[in-house]
């Protein structure tokens, strides 16, 4: 079973490398213009309007996919890279929120293209949300942990995650016999929530933040 997983998590790697090369980078500008499909093929980083720069940022954050490059190492390669050019190194907290946004928004591409694999969704069909479950959660991710949709739910298409800024959540992926064994419930209706500033129960939309 470990030789298994191995090779999941090889193709996990693999696919979130794929995933950082597909994008092509363009200013905030370009990529405030674009819908959110093609968003998803674009990268971009504020404050930064140079097309050479922003490429950089890309190039550093494929080589921490591919090699495992820490978040240090990141903001080290990419200061000594932009003082060369003239700009001001980034500060601890803005490369945490460009290491970990982009890493994670990978790796949860590479994690989605290996639990849609045809063999994957056969053998395990079920879907759970899992969110980090600490005192950071946001509330409206709060309302779909642990909740259990199988995988071709189209409730998917709306929550699967990252679910906006800094969002740690994930998908686990089931088999029926863990589903039963854990006496988790299958849902099949979108949980609901208040919107606040009318009282309406509406039906609860992840907090993009």
């Amino acid at each position: 079973m470990g030789a298994v997983y191995g090779l999941a998590k090889d193709f996990v790697f693999r696919a979130a490398v794929e995933f950082l090369k597909g994008k092509k980078v363009l200013t905030k500008e370009e990529y405030k213009f674009l819908d959110a499909e093609s968003r998803a093929k674009a990268f971009t980083v504020s404050g930064y309007t140079s097309l050479g720069v922003l490429q950089e940022f890309l190039d550093c954050l494929q080589k921490a996919a591919e090699e495992g490059t820490t978040m240090g190492q990141f903001r080290k390669d990419m200061n000594r890279f932009l003082e060369e050019h003239g700009y001001e190194g980034l500060n601890p907290w803005k490369s945490d929120n460009i290491f970990r946004t982009n890493m994670q928004a990978a790796f949860n591409a590479g994690h989605y293209k290996s639990m849609t694999d045809e063999t994957a969704m056969r053998l395990r069909p079920y879907w759970r949300y899992r969110t980090a479950a600490d005192g950071n959660v946001r509330e409206s991710h709060a309302v779909m942990e642990g909740r259990v949709f199988r995988a071709d739910d189209p409730i998917w298409d709306i929550w699967y995650p990252p679910n906006g800024y800094k969002c740690r959540c994930m998908v686990v992926s089931l088999t029926r016999k863990q589903v039963e064994k854990l006496g988790l419930p299958v849902e099949t209706v979108v949980p609901h929530g208040v919107d606040y500033s009318t009282g309406e129960i509406i039906p609860a939309m992840p907090d993009k933040g």
